[in-house]
């Protein structure tokens, strides 16, 4: 039964009459919270200013009630921890996210094979174990194409946006299709920046297919998997851990010839793909500001190593991961 709490004297279920009340004396409880189960009050908190959140979420879980305060609804499980919200569907304004009708299950393996990129030793492959099947919505075909990954900060600075937008453009004009994550800043910059200048683009997400990562991202992730590729190792339906997105990375990795690093902090999860770039052998490449930046101390554990890259101009990176 789901109760909502008003910030009054009183609770009222709103599926139920008018007259279907659980009634509080306002001097009781004033503005403040309580807790209870269908019509029964079990616990009154008088200041909600001073409430003990974590003491009523105890007395939910001994007593196995729901917890309502503040207006909305949290439920504790037997161990008593709170259950995390998945990230929405839709977004608070505008239309729902619709998913994909035709979604295709393909191993990774199959799609490796398909750009040529199933060379992984089966050291390497065991990395790739917990991606072994991966679902698909849109043009798959693109995989046979040369494919890098645009990959950087989600709280990205407008210059490296702007960057970001430029590389996309810039590989989609040379015929590269770029891959990227769908997550805010640099990925979203770096796939609209391809579509503008009429190339393709693969998204791989740490979601679901049928949900949308960022909300505000919705249309640009219907447009791809009915223009593009949509590529997700999680299946329909399913809950969304903190650690897809590290497990999404090293997907991303695998299905591209080289990832780009445009703009990354210390504590960016863009670095998962970065050592995942060494660990299957792939391509990693950081832009030369990034390099460059004294604040920043990640670049100077892959600089130097095989396959790493810093890129001076888009030319260039194109001649040296793919020589004539």
């Amino acid at each position: 039964m789901q109760w909502r709490a008003r910030k009054c004297w009183g609770f009222q279920n709103p599926s139920t009459p008018d007259g279907d009340k659980l009634a509080i004396s306002s001097d009781a409880v004033s503005s403040g919270l309580v807790l209870f189960r269908n019509m029964r009050c079990l616990v009154a908190q008088p200041n909600r200013s001073g409430v003990d959140k974590d003491r009523l979420v105890n007395l939910a879980l001994h007593r196995q009630h729901r917890s309502v305060f503040e207006g909305g609804t949290m439920t504790v499980d037997n161990e008593g921890h709170r259950r995390r919200r998945a990230p929405a569907v839709g977004g608070s304004r505008g239309p729902k996210y619709v998913p994909p009708e035709s979604v295709e299950q393909r191993s990774i393996s199959d799609l490796l094979g398909i750009g040529g990129r199933n060379t992984l030793a089966p050291k390497q492959m065991d990395f790739l174990s917990g991606a072994a099947n991966l679902f698909c919505a849109g043009d798959i075909s693109l995989l046979s194409n040369r494919c890098i990954a645009v990959i950087g900060a989600r709280k990205a600075s407008d210059l490296g946006r702007r960057r970001a937008r430029q590389l996309g453009r810039q590989l989609a004009a040379a015929g590269v299709v770029v891959v990227s994550g769908l997550a805010e800043g640099i990925d979203t910059e770096a796939l609209t920046g391809a579509i503008e200048a009429g190339g393709s683009v693969v998204a791989v997400i740490g979601t679901p297919l049928d949900q949308a990562y960022p909300a505000k991202n919705k249309a640009l992730q219907e447009a791809i998997y009915r223009d593009h590729l949509l590529i997700s190792q999680f299946h329909p339906g399913t809950r969304v851990f903190p650690s897809n997105f590290p497990a999404r990375n090293r997907t991303m990795a695998a299905l591209s010839d080289a990832s780009v690093v445009i703009e990354a902090s210390d504590t960016s999860g863009t670095l998962h793909q970065a050592a995942e770039c060494q660990r299957l052998g792939r391509w990693l490449v950081i832009a030369k500001s990034v390099v460059e930046n004294e604040d920043l101390t990640w670049p100077e554990k892959f600089v130097g190593q095989p396959r790493t890259l810093i890129l001076e101009s888009t030319q260039s990176l194109l001649d040296e991961i793919y020589p004539s």
